[in-house]
């Protein structure tokens, strides 16, 4: 079909798969409609706007799996200035799809079965078993348009809208002109309109749209975590249920004979999961100090894990206060010990001029394994859970704040 505009001497050509009834000229805004003799005639004229609209009359898009032609384009405006974009786009089997574009966010629509005259006061649609809750009644008027339409323009008439939303989802019931008409639609991301449309420039996002799916499923991610603590648990008890706690030395070591001198402890066998090794040492200190230096030795690779601690004490009077330093024991550990065979090398010190300690008792133990790291690992998946649903409560309050039916007011 070929149109020319007697405003700017423009001619619009498309081919298009239905009868048209009104056309705007894409380069003045002229309104035309049909009349009884096949004409054109202009109508009126919309005042042009200095929104860039991304998609042009006659533009092509792969959508849902078949080539779609731009055909029409309006531009909506809801009291006070609330303003979006709706193309109208037609494919081979003249079926129609529709893409609504607002604050950079874009949602994809068809034409649904015809439904009811919605009752007053009903807040939730029923659709193919899901509820839809009610987000806003509101009166349209069409502020501009471009191209081919198979209806007649409302000029000076407002559009009543009923929209239903579960996001990504929404049920639209328009009526203009008297006829009712009901659209379903989905939230469509940047990256897919790009990939339709290779070349043209999207409109930068801001805000919430209406149907803008949360980045995480509450639901999904409760049980995915519950599931994942649980995995953890189990599998942390079955390694470790049939093991105890192990004394693989104890032994009072004198420091006349072992003073700055190695002790080689008796090999000992570890069975089981990966368990600290905790180190016990206690001296009769008395204002001076003591060093254990332990060597954990794989007898099977000969690899060796050393541990070093020293014991301080010291007291006094001074100001009229009596004080106290240090400690006569100390205890540390060997983290992540593996079974296998093994000895200690443990080498005691105490200072030269210390010479009332006389010995130093040493005991080493291979620790029943401990749960916390499990624990610690649930209570970060409870505290992570927390922090989605709180960003998830903000992002649907923003959502629901242009609604007149918000839950969150």
């Amino acid at each position: 079909m070929k149109i020319p505009c007697y405003d700017c001497n423009t001619e619009t050509e498309l081919e298009v798969g239905f009868e048209v009834l009104n056309f705007v000229c894409p380069n003045c805004q002229s309104l035309y409609t049909l009349d009884d003799q096949g004409n054109f005639r202009r109508k009126s004229k919309y005042k042009a706007e200095a929104e860039v609209i991304p998609l042009s009359i006659g533009d092509t898009g792969f959508l849902k799996g078949c080539q779609y032609k731009v055909t029409g384009i309006l531009r909506k405006k809801v009291h006070p200035d609330y303003r979006w974009t709706e193309f109208i786009l037609q494919n081979e089997a003249k079926e129609f799809l529709y893409l609504s574009l607002s604050n950079g966010h874009w949602m994809m629509l068809t034409e649904m079965e015809k439904i009811d005259d919605l009752k007053k006061g009903t807040k939730i649609l029923k659709y193919n078993g899901d509820d839809y809750d009610l987000f806003e009644h509101s009166d349209a008027e069409i502020i501009n348009a471009q191209g081919f339409f198979d209806f007649e323009i409302p000029v000076n008439k407002l559009i009543h809208l009923a929209e239903f939303i579960n996001p990504p989802y929404i049920v639209s019931v328009e009526k203009m002109n008297k006829v009712q008409t009901a659209f379903h639609g989905e939230y469509v991301k940047k990256s897919e309109i790009k990939k339709a449309f290779p070349g043209i420039t999207l409109p930068y996002q801001s805000g919430v749209s209406m149907i803008q799916p949360y980045r995480f499923d509450l639901r999904n991610t409760a049980v995915i975590f519950c599931l994942f603590a649980l995995l953890i648990i189990t599998a942390n008890w079955y390694i470790y249920k049939d093991q105890f706690q192990q004394n693989v030395f104890s032994k009072t070591i004198k420091f006349s004979e072992f003073d700055n001198k190695e002790v080689t402890s008796d090999a000992f066998v570890l069975k089981g999961g990966s368990a600290p090794l905790t180190i016990k040492v206690s001296t009769s200190l008395d204002n001076s100090w003591a060093n254990l230096n332990v060597a954990l030795v794989n007898e099977a690779t000969n690899d060796e894990i050393y541990a070093n601690k020293d014991i301080e004490y010291y007291h006094g009077f001074s100001d009229g206060e009596s004080w106290t330093e240090g400690s006569q024991s100390e205890e540390f550990n060997i983290c992540g010990v593996k079974a296998g065979k093994y000895h200690l090398l443990i080498t005691p010190m105490k200072a030269p001029e210390d010479v009332n300690n006389s010995e130093i008792r040493v005991n080493v133990v291979w620790n029943e394994p401990s749960s916390r790291n499990v624990w610690l690992v649930v209570i970060a998946m409870i505290v992570i859970y927390f922090i989605i649903r709180f960003f998830s409560y903000n992002f649907e309050k923003e959502r629901w704040s242009d609604s007149s039916y918000s839950k969150y007011e």
